[in-house]
C-alpha cells in the first residue's frame, strides 16, 4: 500500500470566503475538528489542536506552523511535529487545503503529506497513516457541514 498521501475532493453548497474561515480560524476549527485551538492563521503562524478535554492528561494535544494562508484559495499547515521543534518537511506533515469556486458553491481538495519523509519504521508508518485515513474520513464530513450551516438558506 502507498503510504505518500491522503487525498480527498469534497463539494460544499458555500463560497470558498465561507469555506476559507472555516478551515482557518479557530473557533470554526472547534466546531468540526479539534476539541479545542488556538491558532493564528497567518504565514508562519504557530498553534495548538487539542483532542479531548484540554484539562485531562489524557488530551492530544498537536502543535500547527500555519505554511500558506491565501484567502480564499489555500490554507497550508504542518502538524505532527515534535514539541520544541520547527516544523519543517521530514520532521512534520503538511495538510494543503485548496478552495476552488464551483458553481454557486466550492471544491476542497484536500491533501495530507509527508508520512514517509517523517522516517517511521514499517508498521509506526502503516499505523499513523490508517489512523490520519480514519480521522479525516471522519472530520471531513463535518467540515462540510460546519460550512453548509453557516449559510443562509431561503
Amino acid at each position: 500500500m502507498e503510504h505518500g498521501s491522503i487525498e480527498r475532493e469534497l463539494r460544499i453548497d458555500a463560497t470558498p470566503e465561507v469555506v476559507y474561515e472555516v478551515v482557518s480560524s479557530p473557533e470554526h476549527l472547534r466546531e468540526w475538528w479539534p476539541d479545542e485551538a488556538e491558532l493564528d492563521p497567518v504565514p508562519g503562524g504557530t498553534g495548538t489542536i487539542t483532542f479531548g478535554d484540554p484539562a485531562s492528561p489524557d488530551a492530544k494535544v498537536e502543535h500547527l506552523t500555519v505554511v500558506e494562508a491565501d484567502p480564499p484559495r489555500r490554507f497550508a499547515f504542518r502538524w505532527v511535529y515534535d514539541q520544541g521543534a520547527s516544523a519543517a518537511p521530514g520532521n512534520s506533515l503538511l495538510v494543503t487545503i485548496d478552495l476552488v469556486p464551483s458553481g454557486d458553491g466550492t471544491l476542497l481538495r484536500f491533501k495530507e503529506t509527508g508520512f514517509r519523509e517523517r522516517g517511521w519504521e514499517a508498521a509506526v508508518l502503516e499505523q499513523a497513516y490508517a489512523d490520519h485515513v480514519r480521522g479525516w474520513d471522519h472530520f471531513l464530513p463535518r467540515l462540510v457541514a460546519r460550512a453548509d450551516s453557516l449559510v443562509a438558506r431561503p
